[in-house]
């Protein structure tokens, strides 16, 4: 069977908006109906579901945030009974109650096809082997990706995470051609491979890499490291877990399917923003059966880029995903986003993109941030012909855009550590202290 659906990826924009607005009212009134926290926010904005007239009503809807999930724990905000219900999904719960979300058959059918509908884009297809390095359990990413590999009629490998070795082993072993993990895994991978000898003895040529945000300088070693394209991908479990979004074969943004959600990219006081903006995205279920959410603020940072794609398609395209909304750090007084010191990191010769913040408090309480970054494996040439000339370097740039003295550290690469799951940005000591 064929993924491609060119009735929704290449459909006018005027269809388009009618299919979601049709959508958008169903899902409008399910939630309305059936979910109480909903009858109470669509009360309290004054808004119900025949209210609904054009796309533009959909501002006047109310917003979801994460403690409205972490408030409705357990199943306060299924849509359906608990009967219906064939599979649940949760967030870790580490900083508070779990989120959790719900699954009726249709809606593993259809996230099924989703995520066949992502990997057929990049190239994926039936002679393919893939090696799936996520987590499973709990967790969406791995179930997720699974149910569309096998969908798509692609042999799937359940590696999960962890021991690296075996994970190349069966690379090698499997003769595995496509790689799903985050990127910073996948270095990890790449390096042990190097170490190993091996490198030589993959038959990698796709790799899908999400979970965290990554710069372009992380796809081109990695794609030059495994022999690879590497494609971005998005999903959060709140809407539905991976799938969300992901790059074409033109590698140039992410396209998120409209005829499952409605997107919006917003500032912080809730209004659009300019294509080509930063902003927030926010986006709105509009197929979800079990637990479907309303303007849900994802609190990640991206830009709406022009629909028109080489690749054909017509689907909104977002850029990657820029960070986090919650992600910022204030230092003596200064915001301070790590995607904005990673801007900075690609820009310098001599070092890679791989960092950690520190954060620390000194003898007089004043806080005192340090980045310690991977030296690159190239010899230093002109104005970075030794390390305190590059240290000096790093640190000026830092200061000139962060507007605070910053600490540098230059470490060998391969210092900061690779995980099987999210890469750790921050070290926050501050408390401790």
């Amino acid at each position: 069977m064929s993924y491609w659906q060119p009735e929704y990826e290449t459909m006018d924009r005027d269809s388009l908006k009618e299919l979601q607005l049709k959508r958008l009212k169903k899902t409008a009134a399910a939630v309305y109906n059936n979910v109480a926290f909903y009858q109470q926010k669509f009360s309290e904005a004054g808004v119900k579901p025949d209210d609904l007239k054009s796309l533009e009503d959909a501002s006047k809807l109310p917003f979801t945030r994460k403690p409205d999930l972490r408030a409705n724990y357990p199943f306060g905000l299924f849509a359906v009974p608990n009967k219906d219900v064939v599979r649940i999904h949760a967030s870790s719960g580490t900083s508070g109650k779990p989120t959790v979300v719900g699954y009726t058959a249709n809606d593993i059918d259809m996230w099924a096809d989703m995520m066949a509908r992502d990997l057929a884009m990049v190239g994926v297809g039936s002679e393919d082997v893939f090696q799936n390095s996520l987590n499973y359990g709990l967790f969406t990413g791995g179930m997720g990706f699974h149910n569309g590999i096998e969908r798509l009629g692609a042999m799937a490998i359940p590696a999960a995470t962890g021991n690296t070795a075996r994970q190349l082993e069966m690379m090698q072993d499997f003769g595995v051609t496509v790689l799903n993990c985050t990127p910073s895994y996948a270095l990890y991978l790449a390096e042990t491979a190097e170490e190993l000898d091996v490198t030589d003895k993959l038959s990698l040529r796709i790799g899908t890499f999400g979970g965290e945000p990554w710069s372009s300088s992380t796809r081109k070693e990695l794609e030059n490291a495994l022999g690879i394209k590497a494609y971005d991908s998005y999903g959060l479990s709140e809407l539905i877990g991976p799938g969300v979004a992901f790059e074409c074969e033109e590698q140039d943004g992410l396209h998120i399917w409209d005829d499952h959600f409605l997107i919006e990219v917003l500032d912080p006081e809730g209004e659009p923003v300019a294509e080509g903006e930063k902003g927030e995205l926010v986006l709105t279920s509009l197929t979800k059966e079990a637990f479907p959410v309303i303007r849900y603020r994802t609190g990640d940072i991206t830009r709406l880029l022009e629909p028109e794609c080489g690749c054909g398609r017509t689907t909104t395209r977002i850029s990657r995903i820029l960070g986090r909304a919650d992600d910022m750090l204030i230092v003596r007084g200064i915001n301070v986003f790590p995607s904005q010191i990673e801007d900075v990191l690609v820009g310098i010769n001599g070092i890679t993109d791989q960092f950690q913040i520190v954060l620390d408090r000194n003898q007089r309480r004043m806080d005192e941030i340090t980045v310690r970054v991977e030296l690159a494996d190239i010899a230093f040439t002109g104005e970075l012909k030794d390390l305190a000339t590059t240290k000096k370097k790093v640190e000026n740039e830092l200061k000139s855009v962060l507007n605070i003295r910053t600490n540098v550290e230059l470490v060998e690469k391969g210092t900061i550590p690779r995980t099987t799951g999210k890469a750790q940005r921050v070290i926050d000591r501050r408390e401790a202290i």
